[in-house]
């Protein structure tokens, strides 16, 4: 169980882990099921929210809390990118829909996120300005040109 606060609410989240459930069901791989129970308190009010889960990761390598903490990293992750790139960088928005284009724009679009979070920018849409208005600092920094 983990309590967070953050953003204006309070979240409680529970995880159930059962091993006993795969081997009733032909599902390749399946070691584990996880109930996911959250309740939110924001504003005074509760709000309760189930999901459910699989997962191959056998119970001595995982238990219900290091399942918990994985759960939480998938939306560090999709916080920390696709957001980033759906509303920093516009990619919803883009007209790019044919062949080869969607796949290269998006690794632009990591290959530009990851490159200033190497370099210890916290705030992407900052970055990309700070960059887009100063290409010769860019290009020095990534090595293309110098100073």
């Amino acid at each position: 169980m983990t309590i967070g606060k953050g953003h204006g609410r309070t979240e409680l989240r529970h995880l159930q882990a059962s091993s006993r459930l795969p081997g009733n069901f032909d599902w390749p791989g399946m070691r584990q099921v996880c109930k996911i129970q959250r309740t939110v308190k924001r504003d005074g009010k509760l709000c309760e929210e189930t999901q459910y889960a699989v997962t191959s990761a056998p119970p001595e390598k995982a238990n219900a809390a290091k399942l918990l903490c994985w759960w939480r990293g998938h939306w560090g992750i999709e916080n920390r990118l696709f957001w980033v790139r759906d509303v920093t960088m516009g990619e919803d928005a883009s007209r790019i829909r044919k062949g080869n284009g969607p796949q290269i724009f998006a690794g632009f679009r990591n290959a530009a996120t990851s490159f200033l979070r190497r370099i210890g920018v916290t705030n992407i849409a900052a970055g990309l300005r700070h960059f887009a208005y100063r290409v010769d600092h860019l290009l020095s920094t990534l090595g293309i040109m110098e100073k």
